[in-house]
């Protein structure tokens, strides 16, 4: 019994093992492993090649088919493309099961030590997540170190015997064997790995031994098809395929089994060479076999699982893929893409409420307070996918990113609620009313009008590349803008002192819209202040200081903290 905790502690060990290193590799490489992807699918080729390298380094083609599922269902990549990638994911998970079955105990130490000191002591940096990768690698070394030593009293008990033996007459028994530990654990890799050690340990058969193996490949296949159910239909494609893959080639192979021991031989005798050579063979196989029908595969699962029409709801997020909630740093970059959808619906809020009040269109002005539902969809959305993401393990530039994306999406969401208002305002004082403003009134909303669309523009563009001259640009935008909000407020003043009736009819509307402006104009330059601060730039106070001459009433807003 004591025999038996140890084994099942030592595969638990190794299971952890595979999720430290994933969990660090994300973290480190997550956005480069992506645009590695990306970049590497306009051809076949290479798209297995990518697969291969990126799942090398996650230890995962579960992980690698999240990756590029996501891609997918965001319409960044193919089916075929993708498809491509992931047989050469599942070589790059045979590969790795070559490296680990080498003689690597001596590293175990050295990797777990140094993993752990440059973890604690960096944990929010990059090379303390580098630490965590170390870690997990001499983790998995310990663990199969653990297995063997665990199994060698097991193969001498009675009991233990019996139960193995009765797996050497059925197959498909074997094979199921397979796929619910490689379901069971998140991991074909620990599974093809413990298999192998049993069997070196002479515990199981070769011949069991390759059937469970033929069963790990399978579940891997089908936990990515679990795993993505309750996503889209284009992101349910690829793991689909990619099972189907699996599932033809286990089907070939199994009338086989009896053979592969003898075809194998050649490349190592010993039980555990035949068993981790046979998994990179049967991956190898069907990389080269199913390369060149990845386009037949792609239109198969495309026929079904029909792309969606289109979303019924409007404001429904597209790009909180919620698989990557572990990865923060890719996490982080799907709910900036969404807040630019946000950004671009309150950008066409801005320009219809100018239509609006050139137009006195009333069911336009509808239509765009209907917006504002979406803008608060959207803002819901990214909100919640982003409190997901622990602010506890982020580095310092996610953590500061994660901040001001969330800022960028309460002023975005606050801004499509003062156009509302602003609307409702127009509906209610001028369209219904049936007034206007006065010729020049008009010409000094459309000019700030077109001020605070181009600062929104800029706010955009700072948001996406925090670029320090484009912040300093949009903050003496805002002093420019409150100027010119000053001065026109004063010229409506003239036009009533003159008894121009347009001006007198609609007074509270127009300086209404030129205080909702301002304010507007101050939330989209609200994004330049972090920017700023963090170059050392951004001074702390604008109060002058003190002098017999010089009173309260010259003290004017900080910098850091801006006027809504």
């Amino acid at each position: 019994m004591h025999a038996l905790l140890n084994l099942l502690a030592a595969i638990a060990l190794l299971v952890w093992g595979t999720h430290i290193v994933r969990t660090g590799v994300l973290r480190v490489f997550g956005a480069n492993l992506r645009q590695v992807l990306r970049a590497s699918v306009d051809r076949r080729s290479r798209a297995v090649l990518a697969g291969v390298g990126v799942t090398g380094v996650l230890q995962s083609s579960t992980a690698t088919a999240l990756l590029v599922s996501s891609f997918v269902g965001q319409g960044l990549i193919t089916t075929s493309a993708a498809l491509a990638v992931m047989l050469g994911a599942d070589v790059g998970t045979a590969m790795m099961v070559q490296f680990f079955s080498l003689n690597l105990t001596f590293l175990s130490p050295l990797l777990i030590v140094a993993g752990v000191v440059t973890y604690l002591s960096r944990r929010n940096e990059a090379i303390g997540q580098a630490g965590k990768i170390a870690l997990g690698l001499g983790v998995m070394i310990l663990a199969l170190q653990l297995i063997v030593q665990a199994t060698a009293p097991l193969t001498q008990a009675v009991g233990i015997q019996v139960l193995f033996a009765q797996l050497t007459g059925d197959v498909l028994l074997d094979v199921l064997i397979g796929v619910l530990a490689a379901i069971a654990s998140y991991s074909g890799l620990a599974v093809v790995l413990l298999t192998a050690t049993l069997a070196a340990s002479k515990v199981i058969t070769v011949d069991v031994a390759l059937a469970i193996v033929l069963g790990a490949n399978l579940g891997s296949g089908l936990l990515a098809v679990l795993t993505t159910l309750k996503a889209g239909p284009l992101v349910r494609r690829v793991p689909l395929g990619n099972l189907l893959f699996k599932l033809i080639g286990v089907l070939i192979a199994l009338p086989l089994l009896a053979y592969l021991p003898g075809w194998l031989a050649w490349l190592g005798s010993d039980p555990k060479s035949t068993v981790v050579n046979f998994h990179l063979a049967f991956n190898i196989g069907l990389a080269l076999v199913f390369v060149q029908l990845t386009g037949s595969f792609a239109r198969l699962v495309e026929r079904w699982l029909p792309t969606p029409q289109a979303d019924a709801l409007p404001g429904t997020p597209r790009h909180l893929d919620a698989t990557a909630i572990g990865t923060p740093a890719l996490a982080i970059g799907n709910a900036a893409r969404e807040a630019i959808r946000l950004a671009d619906a309150v950008q066409e809020m801005l320009a219809g409420l100018l239509v609006t009040l050139k137009s006195n269109d009333f069911a336009l002005a509808e239509r765009l307070r209907a917006r504002d539902d979406e803008i608060d969809r959207l803002y819901t959305a990214i909100k919640l996918y982003l409190t997901q993401v622990s602010r506890q393990e982020l580095e310092s530039a996610e953590s500061k990113r994660w901040a001001d994306i969330m800022q960028f999406t309460i002023n975005m969401e606050h801004v499509g609620d003062i156009i509302e208002r602003m609307l409702i305002d127009v509906a209610e004082k001028k369209i219904q009313r049936g007034l206007s403003f006065s010729e020049a009134g008009m010409a000094e909303i459309e000019e700030l009008h077109a001020r605070l669309l181009g600062n929104l523009k800029l706010a955009v563009a700072v948001f996406l590349n925090g670029d320090l001259k484009s912040a300093q640009q949009l903050i003496d935008e805002k002093v420019g803008f409150r100027e010119l909000e000053m001065r026109y407020a004063d010229n409506h003043l003239q036009r009533l002192s003159g008894n121009t009736p347009q001006s007198i009819e609609t007074s509270s509307l127009h300086l209404d819209l030129l205080s909702d402006f301002k304010r507007v104009n101050s939330l989209f330059c609200s994004v330049a202040y972090p920017i700023l601060e963090s170059a050392g730039v951004l001074s702390k106070t604008r109060v002058l200081p003190a002098s017999p001459g010089n009173g309260a009433e010259h003290a004017a807003p900080r910098h850091g903290a801006p006027a809504h």
